[in-house]
């Protein structure tokens, strides 16, 4: 191969590697899809709990006087829908950037 032809492969190399991801390439993807999954699951479950208690201790809180409970109980259910907005959209946030990210050249 000529110099300026390897050079010129070079530099299409470092523009498009010719890289995509591909499904089926490796042992064990079905797997480990399921085990995301089981942990996405898992998360989600953990969300409900965190919120019914944060929910608790904010009614509690409002109810009592207890300002710093009442605080504490907001806090808590604001960080469990934001939790539970970030499980249930980690899909389409994964392929909206996978996609914003492919259109890079």
């Amino acid at each position: 191969m000529p110099t300026s032809s390897l050079t010129d492969h070079l530099v299409r190399l470092a523009y498009d590697p010719g890289i995509s991801p591909k499904g089926g390439g490796l042992p064990g993807l079905g797997v480990l899809k399921n085990v995301v999954s089981s942990i996405n699951m898992f998360g989600i479950i953990a969300v409900v709990g965190a919120l019914a208690v944060s929910l608790g201790v904010w009614a509690w809180g409002h109810h009592t006087g207890g300002h710093q409970a009442e605080a504490n109980g907001k806090k808590g259910a604001t960080v469990a829908a934001g939790a539970a907005l970030g499980l249930g959209a980690a899909n389409g946030i994964v392929a909206f950037f996978s996609s914003l990210g492919s259109q890079v050249h």
